[in-house]
């Protein structure tokens, strides 16, 4: 029986198959390239100090909802929730585009990368280089390259259209043999989702022990299951460059105060 993930990589891969109808690859490519190249801005931003002074950087996302928790956010006034993350000091934002189970958008991405200054993630279940183009002409500075959906050589080749569309990308890994394929890969920036997508359950855990396995100068992204200040500390004292928190966020009222509240002595 497919897992969640196997799930959302088919209707992946069932999206391109009807977005190519519309726009064949070649031209897709070709709009892409003519866009100016990017300055790996999402890569530049995970790196020294954020914009409050704090070590560790908070990819702050816009979400509406998950497969583990339905229906997060019934309202979902996401221009405001990206501008509230930015003026908080968020370094980076992602933006689920992932229709189904997410019911993400495209527009989402679109409009939030147009209003803010810090650079957006297109957080979707990337299986085709077409998605890559995409993401590039939504204005989108990093893409989400997930190791259990993509084989090493695959993450390699997709990098490479990363580099030239200069955009960055997030290559997210689950344990130790996932983390040695994206380093094959020549990953330069390593996510490692702590949620473990056969249960759904979450262990923060799973970060720290990874953590050493990765160059310290590759940026290291804590995902999922980041809730509390003491979750915050724990990261950033064993080497954690940047954590990517959701659900947190997108419950909280005041997200410039629940960001806050995350960042704990450095607030």
């Amino acid at each position: 029986m497919p897992n969640i993930l196997e799930i959302l990589g088919e209707a992946a891969r069932l999206r391109v198959e009807e977005a190519r109808k519309e726009t064949p690859l070649e031209a897709l490519r070709e709009q892409a390239l003519a866009l100016p190249r990017g300055t790996a801005a999402f890569e530049s931003a995970l790196t020294g100090t954020d914009p409050t002074g704090d070590t560790l950087h908070f990819i702050c996302e816009c979400k509406k909802a998950s497969p583990s928790k339905g229906l997060i956010a019934p309202d979902f006034p996401y221009l405001d929730i990206a501008h509230s993350y930015e003026a908080a000091g968020a370094s980076a934002i992602s933006v689920l585009t992932e229709p189904t189970r997410f019911l993400g958008s495209d527009a989402y991405l679109r409009e939030i990368a147009g209003a803010v200054g810090i650079p957006c993630l297109r957080k979707d279940f990337t299986v085709d280089e077409y998605q890559v183009y995409e993401a590039k002409l939504l204005g989108a500075q990093a893409v989400l390259l997930i190791c259990a959906l993509l084989d090493t050589a695959t993450i390699h080749r997709f990098l490479g259209i990363c580099d030239d569309l200069g955009i960055s990308a997030l290559v997210e890994a689950h344990d130790e043999d996932e983390v040695a394929s994206a380093l094959a890969a020549g990953a330069r920036i390593v996510g490692v989702n702590n949620r473990n997508l056969k249960d759904f359950t979450v262990d923060i855990g799973t970060s720290l022990l990874l953590r050493e396995q990765v160059p310290p100068e590759i940026p290291f992204v804590a995902e999922s299951g980041i809730r509390t200040a003491a979750d915050v500390a724990a990261l950033r004292d064993h080497g954690v460059n940047a954590v990517l928190v959701g659900e947190q966020l997108m419950r909280a009222a005041d997200k410039r105060e629940a960001l806050r509240e995350l960042r704990g002595a450095f607030a």
